[in-house]
């Protein structure tokens, strides 16, 4: 994955970066590292994208069902109206519209608890995969950084334990 090779850049500039003496701090190139994390963010997976998509369709899903529901509803209400010449008529038309209006509020709540599965199964896989990238990426980066800072903190401390035991050894011929 092209992302994990520009990651491995950035970790050998700051790998081969000259460094300040004593304050673990390093010199890099802004524009080199802002021009690789500009690569990054081009190379990203398309989940995020994804689930801008996802959020869209939802909407447009509950759109086209809150449309059905009107279209429904104003379907039995003229087909009620239509009936209420006669009162046996009358009688089952509300029957009827009432069963519609059960029927559309059935398939609408359906058809939105579909929905909502769907995006949510979207969304999990989506997280899981974001969770996967934050493992992957950044705790290598910090570990790698830590492993780094720990080396140079180590070769700090034996320089200056060999800076004393010259010190020592000169005090020592001076004495003698």
């Amino acid at each position: 994955m092209k992302v994990l090779e520009l990651l491995d850049e950035i970790e050998e500039i700051v790998d081969t970066s000259s460094g300040f003496p004593l304050t673990g701090k390093i010199l890099v190139d802004a524009d080199e590292i802002l021009e690789i994390v500009k690569e990054i963010r081009v190379e990203l997976p398309d989940e995020i994208q994804q689930a801008q998509w996802i959020k869209d369709e939802r909407q447009r899903i509950l759109d086209e069902a809150k449309n059905e529901y009107e279209s429904i509803l104003k379907d039995a209400k003229a087909q009620a109206e239509a009936l209420i010449e006669n009162d046996d008529i009358t009688v089952k038309a509300k029957m009827r519209a009432d069963e519609i209006m059960r029927v559309a509020e059935s398939n609408v709540r359906a058809l939105k608890m579909g929905t909502f599965d769907y995006i949510d199964s979207i969304l999990f896989n989506f997280q899981n995969k974001m969770d996967e990238l934050n493992a992957v990426y950044f705790t290598d980066m910090y570990n790698n950084l830590q492993n780094t800072f720990d080396k140079v903190n180590a070769t700090i401390a034996d320089n200056r334990g060999e800076i004393k035991d010259m010190i020592y050894r000169a005090q020592m011929e001076s004495n003698e």
